[in-house]
């Protein structure tokens, strides 16, 4: 899997009944019902943890050229990538309607409208929307794509700085609880400064290994500090009567969410899902003959129905094809436990329980503690790929001393952290040199020697290749 890592992740999409690639634009996808799933519960877990302080919201797709061309630095960010309504029917528009490549020029105009006084500060809303970029690198299913069907965008806006600082460390650590859930590891880094978001003051950004060294932005967070107040003339009242800009910011995770929970989980045999996600957390799986075909089927049934009281997602393979076809079929799709029921079974009055993370079979009891036993096996999977995935991060991040070692390095599968400076143009020269992203500032220090420039290390930063 990871020689061949990227034909492995397309086929799997295809196997596992995720997406199909074969709709008739380029870049753009189809969910299908089973892939649709993981992405709706993924969803619903960020969805949890933000509304506890924001507000869900729904903008239009559609964006005036006149407001998008408002902020010239974050147009320019877009401006190759953008898709543009020119026509309504046989009629030519007035003016470009741009297909949204990201919100802030269709949002912030209203909060101009919205925002009077500071009792209306802080504003927090977020959306689950799609996303349009004219993408003309070569396109990957749910990892570069034209249509990013699953762009969740946070927008806040506060009457002070201290507060949109604030909101940062809270959108970190909002992440790192989603991250969590899904027992997807994580680097987190400040993006250098030609790399950062367009508009914003600076960038926060996750990024994950994946099994082929390469590493992929899953979540990113931007200080804005007042660039799109000025531009939308986003002002407040405060207590004193003075007219104020406020502080806003933003923060971002889309499909590529779950192209690293498959990338993450995933084995030769295919999926494995975390608990939380998966479709169907436990499979029952009769075994048929026709004697006490009858029997068998009626305590799955009873099974079934005692698990989804507990809360869990259940559903029966009663399909009329052989066992073995069946164990694949969802070992490949990577139910967390398949339950295995046949006659003999039912005479002991246990089940058989495969845990798809271990691949360890466990005789458990028909009895009234059968749903605490499946929920602690369920636990116990969870944690099992969080720290299969955690160890797979921590060994594949190396220390260079020297620009000649990057290479090596970053061949080999790893990200590479290295003293730099924090010049920009000793940044660029590294990149130029290693043919590799620089991905972020780690930490500040006051020790070690710049790996390019020899100069006193003000950063720990990482360098990768990307995807």
């Amino acid at each position: 899997m990871v020689e061949n890592f990227d034909e492995w992740f397309h086929d799997i999409l295809e196997q596992a009944d995720i997406t199909d690639s074969r709709y008739p634009i380029k870049g753009m996808a189809v969910w299908r019902p089973y892939g649709f799933q993981i992405r709706k519960h993924s969803m619903n877990i960020i969805k949890k943890l933000l509304d506890k302080d924001h507000d869900e919201v729904l903008f239009p797709m559609l964006v005036p050229e006149s407001e998008l061309a408002k902020e010239g630095i974050h147009v320019k960010g877009f401006e190759d990538e953008v898709y543009w309504v020119t026509k309504g029917g046989q009629r030519e528009l007035n003016e470009q309607l741009a297909l949204r490549p990201t919100s802030e020029t269709a949002i912030y105009p209203m909060y101009s409208l919205w925002i009077r006084t500071h009792i209306d500060l802080p504003i927090k809303m977020y959306q689950i929307v799609n996303t349009f970029r004219y993408e003309t690198k070569h396109t990957r299913p749910l990892i570069r794509v034209r249509e990013i069907t699953t762009f969740k965008e946070a927008h806040t806006a506060h009457a002070t700085k201290e507060e949109s600082d604030e909101q940062i460390e809270d959108f970190i650590e909002m992440y790192k609880e989603f991250f969590d859930d899904l027992g997807i590891p994580y680097l987190i880094s400040k993006r250098p400064e030609w790399d950062k978001f367009p508009g914003s003051d600076y960038t926060m950004a996750f990024d994950v290994i994946m099994p082929n060294g390469k590493t992929l932005q899953i979540g990113t967070i931007h200080n804005l500090g007042q660039t799109f107040a000025k531009t939308f003339d986003i002002t407040f009242e405060d207590k004193d009567g003075e007219h104020k800009l406020v502080y806003q910011t933003c923060a971002g995770v889309s499909d590529r969410v779950i192209a690293s929970l498959i990338g993450v989980h995933g084995d030769d045999k295919g999926l494995r899902l975390p608990p939380k996600v998966s479709p169907n957390q436990v499979t029952i799986i009769p075994i048929l003959f026709k004697k006490g075909k009858e029997e068998v089927l009626a305590k799955c049934s009873e099974i079934k129905d005692t698990l989804e009281d507990a809360g869990l997602r259940v559903n029966i393979d009663d399909r009329d094809i052989r066992p073995g076809k069946k164990f694949n079929d969802w070992e490949l799709k990577g139910t967390p436990i398949k339950l295995e029921l046949g006659p003999r079974d039912l005479e002991n009055n246990i089940t058989i329980a495969m845990t798809r993370d271990t691949e360890e079979k466990t005789e458990i009891p028909l009895d009234d503690n059968l749903a605490d036993s499946i929920i602690d096996l369920l636990n116990q999977s969870s944690e099992n790929l969080s720290s299969q995935a955690w160890d797979f991060l921590n060994e594949h991040v190396k220390f260079a001393h020297n620009l000649d070692e990057v290479a090596e390095l970053v061949e080999s599968g790893n990200v590479v952290k290295f003293y730099w400076c924090g010049e920009e143009e000793v940044g660029h020269e590294i990149e130029e040199k290693t043919g590799y992203d620089v991905l972020g500032i780690q930490e500040e220090v006051s020790e070690g020697k710049c790996i390019a420039s020899g100069k006193d290390a003000k950063y720990v930063a990482l360098i990768a290749k990307t995807y």
